[in-house]
């Protein structure tokens, strides 16, 4: 599930703690929270852009997540989940965040391509597509 792959991702990179930006109502990014933590990764922040619709969540701008990370506060945090929904556009935002927090950044689209790589065990090297698939995990 991709889920499943952003922890696994996650857990590759050795992130404890996290900050999370998913485009859900807030309580679904609750349970998106309650799951990570029962992982063992912690949300020190979260920012729920409450769209109900889902396709106007993959009709999202993929570099709005580069201004919305900023509002986050990444105190404590080892990485940045710009977007915590498949659906959720963001792969051109994961290197321009990373540059500008200095922070690993990933996605649930991101940790799922990774997911799919290792499993069939291909090369996790994809540019300008955030820290987990540089190739280093």
């Amino acid at each position: 599930t991709s889920a499943g792959a952003l922890v696994e991702g996650l857990q590759a990179m050795g992130a404890k703690r996290v900050a999370i930006i998913a485009p859900y109502m807030k309580p679904l990014t609750a349970l998106v929270i309650d799951y990570l933590q029962a992982e063992g990764i912690e949300v020190v922040d979260s920012m729920s852009l409450e769209i109900p619709d889902n396709l106007a969540v993959g009709a999202r701008d993929p570099k709005a997540p580069a201004e919305l990370w900023k509002k986050l506060d990444l105190a404590g945090a080892d990485a940045i989940v710009a977007s915590a929904c498949v659906q959720m556009p963001s792969l051109a935002s994961l290197p321009v965040i990373e540059q500008a927090s200095g922070l690993p950044v990933v996605s649930s689209a991101a940790c799922t391509t990774w997911a799919l790589l290792k499993n069939l065990g291909l090369e996790r090297r994809v540019p300008n597509a955030g820290a987990l698939l540089s190739g280093r995990y």
